[in-house]
């Protein structure tokens, strides 16, 4: 049986993705804050509850040796755990409140993927997947987003030199931008613009599926879902 680990799996895009995977019939380490979520998204299937702050270096290193002990070994990693922060103008936002949107967007990523690597590098045979969930920001902001915007354009390089640095180890990285799936995250943002389009947060699990069954030599290395009628994003 393969395995998977999934940051923020407790709700939205994490939520919908770990439901997609254990339907087909992978382990899944779900991971998040509140263990009473992921219990629920558990339900006594092959998931193991992890609940941990993607945040706390130490408090990740118990959990993804948790999951080692019960699954074996790390086929994959789907480092999505985040937070949009203040959607305002940049001198409305205070340096605390950029400091939080990093700390979860950007050194909580770096943790997970950094003790992913290392499992992955230890395991036999060697190699496994990570993959990030990046944003339609990565390359296109959406207006008084510069904490979020900063983050994913940041994920972007991680991804970059994760997939360059994994390959002696047989590790791939890829990226998955995704364009207003409907979660607790978009829910906020389409209070404020009704107008907007947005799809089954399914459409975006399913693609990180599709990402997670390539064979070993094969990598998708950015891939963008998004709702079909959302704005031309390009990659200038």
């Amino acid at each position: 049986m393969k395995s998977i680990l999934i940051t923020g799996a407790s709700s939205g895009i994490g939520r919908a993705t770990a439901e997609v995977f254990l339907d087909a019939g992978w382990r899944v380490g779900l991971l998040a804050r509140r263990a009473d979520k992921l219990k629920e998204v558990a339900q006594g299937r092959e998931a193991v509850v992890l609940p941990a702050d993607v945040t706390d270096a130490d408090a990740m290193a118990r959990a993804f040796g948790t999951f080692l002990d019960k699954a074996g070994r790390l086929d994959a990693v789907f480092n999505n755990a985040g937070m949009f922060g203040p959607s305002t103008t940049p001198d409305a936002v205070s340096v605390a409140e950029f400091d939080e949107v990093m700390a979860v967007n950007l050194r909580g990523m770096f943790i997970t993927a950094r003790l992913a690597f290392a499992a992955m590098r230890a395991q036999d045979p060697q190699g496994g997947r990570i993959i990030n969930n990046g944003s339609l920001s990565a390359y296109v902001p959406r207006p008084g987003s510069i904490c979020y915007t900063t983050s994913k354009h940041a994920i972007t390089g991680m991804t970059r030199s994760l997939s360059l640095d994994g390959r002696p180890f047989d590790i791939a990285c890829g990226q998955i931008d995704i364009g207003n799936a409907e979660s607790e995250l978009v829910a906020g943002l389409k209070q404020a613009n009704p107008e907007m389009h947005t799809m089954d947060v399914e459409n975006a699990a399913r693609s990180v599926l599709h990402m997670a069954e390539m064979p070993p030599e094969a990598n998708v290395q950015f891939l963008t879902v998004m709702a079909t009628k959302m704005p031309y994003i390009g990659r200038g």
